[in-house]
């Protein structure tokens, strides 16, 4: 049977719409976690919602459509870098929360044990995102939720005093400034689509400091061309597994937030968070000049984590206040 140039080019063109057909669906985004998800339990154990809603939202990057996409080395997944980009955004903020329930939540004191099946699921989470052999990314992310699963069921368990979830506005607050760094880191690389001249601020506010290399008085910022589609799907990743982590805290933490009369401040990055996930229309992220004709994308989701920052602050101070 004699194969012509037109079949194989036929053929060639069928598989490109199949795959760019499955990276479209792939490239659809999880939806933020349902609050009543976080409080479906018979028991009200304080630290119930934190630790299932990192649960639950490791589980969705796993479980989505296309599954980790940030490992795949074979098509159509190697080609894209959307999704890939947001996985990695979430799984920033999972690391940090999981650092913070080893270090701070579920320790009484400086001086007590950190928790074995924690120490283990943090552990687990940080290995490099695009590891495809063994072991892979996902077959350590399942591990780390199994930990973290058996940590829960301990917790919940009365007969069990091991497992403790402390709700305090301390250690909240020391979450808070892992998640103001991550912001505000955010919001720069975003307002960097459109390239600013920035002023060296390393060293502000204190005549004795120093560092180990002299920066210029002022440099130019710019995020390559190649990079901003990049950099706003991780920063809606983020934001997404971050509007997860704060509906739960919103939970655990109901008698601090009380007792601090915080809960609007809450409330308010919850908002600016929930602002972050709108659907994007355009089929590519837009990055015109500042007030040029073409919409900047990045710029909007910048207004919206800084904002969300700022409320952080907000609460932070709250916290602070005797």
């Amino acid at each position: 049977m004699q194969i012509t140039w037109k079949k194989v080019t036929g053929v060639g063109l069928f598989l490109v719409l199949i795959g760019y057909g499955l990276s479209v669906w792939w490239s659809i985004e999880p939806d933020p976690i349902n609050p009543q998800q976080l409080t479906a339990t018979d028991k009200n154990v304080v630290g119930y919602a934190t630790t299932t809603s990192l649960i639950l939202t490791v589980e969705t990057l796993l479980d989505k459509q296309g599954g980790w996409l940030s490992n795949d080395v074979m098509p159509p997944s190697i080609f894209m870098d959307n999704m890939p980009a947001f996985e990695y955004g979430a799984l920033e903020q999972a690391r940090d929360l999981a650092l913070i329930m080893r270090k701070e939540f579920s320790r009484s004191q400086s001086q007590s044990a950190a928790d074995k099946d924690l120490g283990e699921a943090q552990s687990k989470l940080n290995i490099d995102h695009t590891s495809w052999l063994v072991p892979s990314a996902e077959s350590e992310y399942r591990d780390a939720i199994k930990l973290l699963k058996l940590y829960r069921a301990r917790m919940m368990d009365p007969n069990n005093q091991d497992a403790q979830f402390y709700a305090r506005a301390d250690n909240l607050n020391e979450w808070l400034k892992e998640v103001q760094k991550r912001l505000g880191s955010m919001s720069q690389r975003l307002s960097a689509s459109v390239g600013q001249e920035r002023l060296n601020t390393d060293l502000a506010g204190d005549n004795a400091a120093r560092q180990s290399t002299p920066n210029l008085a002022s440099h130019q910022v710019k995020t390559s061309w190649w990079k901003i589609d990049d950099v706003f799907y991780e920063s809606r990743g983020a934001s997404w597994a971050l509007l997860n982590f704060m509906r739960a805290v919103e939970v655990d933490f109901a008698d601090v937030l009380k007792k601090k009369n915080a809960e609007v401040s809450l409330r308010q990055i919850i908002r600016e968070l929930e602002a972050t996930q709108q659907t994007v229309w355009s089929p590519v992220v837009l990055n015109g000049s500042g007030f040029g004709l073409v919409a900047n994308h990045s710029l909007v989701m910048a207004n919206y984590v800084s904002r969300a920052n700022a409320a952080v602050i907000d609460l932070t101070n709250l916290l602070s206040q005797g």
